[in-house]
């Protein structure tokens, strides 16, 4: 059952993240994106990361796509226009592009040394309690200066959408 939930959440995502960069419209894609992490957090609870993926859906799929979504309607982006493309560039590049993906998947799983396969439900590192005794010993100074290099963010993007009086 775990892996067709797998396979299941896996394609969505993958599907999910195809249709992000096609799509020509900036809500569209959001909206893709939002889809991905919805995923990935289904994913992390087949893994036994219940905090994760709780994380993954409040601070992700909620709070940063809102703050994506609300810089999109701020600038007032329409639709992206494409460029033509000519037929002939695109039957040369579509198995160009598969063969790179190839040799590029055999030089790294060349590289990668073999390890044991994931089990589900054996991840036991996801708890709050280790999660944030983490966070604030080992990880403190990148999570204050992530801090604050978000809410200097936030103060650009007021200063740049401030109108002029």
């Amino acid at each position: 059952m775990e892996g067709l939930l797998f396979l299941t959440f896996a394609t969505i995502a993958v599907l999910c993240a195809i249709n992000l960069v096609l799509q020509t419209h900036p809500i569209s894609s959001a909206l893709s994106l939002i889809g991905v992490l919805g995923s990935v957090a289904v994913l992390y609870l087949l893994l036994g990361g219940e905090f994760i993926a709780a994380v993954q859906l409040i601070v992700y799929a909620g709070a940063i796509m809102v703050l994506f979504v609300f810089v999109i309607m701020l600038l007032n982006t329409g639709a992206e226009k494409r460029p033509t493309r000519k037929v002939l560039v695109t039957w040369i590049s579509l198995p160009l592009l598969f063969t790179f993906i190839a040799l590029a998947a055999m030089l790294i799983g060349a590289q990668v040394p073999r390890t044991e396969t994931v089990t589900f439900g054996g991840f036991a590192g996801g708890t709050t309690l280790s999660v944030g005794r983490a966070l604030f010993t080992q990880y403190l100074l990148p999570f204050e200066i992530t801090s604050i290099l978000i809410l200097i963010a936030i103060l650009g993007a007021v200063v740049l959408a401030r109108k002029e009086i």
